[in-house]
């Protein structure tokens, strides 16, 4: 069932590309109203651990079976992300942009959770290589994007302290 594996990894790298075209348009929209970037620094590291995973997954999971429990799993985390990016509109973006007297978004998922989004990945970044029985790439990507998560959350925090 190579085809299965090609389809499941084609999907979530149009997904991705899509929204990286979504944030590049709301990133400069935000600026141009006079929003700052906060932290463009560990930026970089992001993108490495997500195309990192992209990439171990393209090159691992075609022809492997489909574990359909993780697969669902992933399917639900795509919801929890459609709802945090609808949720935040046009203020959704990849980087760290704060628009100056803008409200802290407080509805959707931020009712529940300070930062729903990276919760949604960190389960993705574990459930879809799961989902091809590559435990390894889940592991080792999990790690990478927890340290990169620990940057960038308190670098969040920072930015929207004033906010707040």
């Amino acid at each position: 069932m190579m085809w299965l594996g090609v389809a499941i990894m084609a999907f979530v790298t149009a997904q991705r590309l899509a929204e990286l075209g979504l944030a590049r348009v709301n990133t400069e929209r935000l600026l141009a109203m006079g929003a700052k970037e906060y932290a463009p620094g560990h930026y970089p590291l992001i993108v490495a651990v997500h195309t990192g995973w992209l990439a171990a997954l393209w090159w691992l999971a075609p022809g492997r079976d489909v574990q359909w429990l993780w697969l669902i799993l992933f399917g639900l985390l795509q919801i929890g992300r459609v709802w945090v990016i609808q949720t935040l509109g046009p203020r959704w973006t990849t980087r760290i942009i704060v628009l100056p007297d803008a409200p802290l978004v407080t509805g959707g998922p931020f009712r529940l959770v300070r930062h729903p989004n990276y919760l949604v990945v960190a389960g993705e970044i574990a459930a879809l290589p799961l989902a091809f029985g590559l435990w390894q790439v889940a592991l080792i990507f999990s790690i990478l994007n927890a340290l990169v998560l620990a940057v960038r959350i308190r670098a969040e925090n920072a930015a929207l302290g004033s906010q707040a």
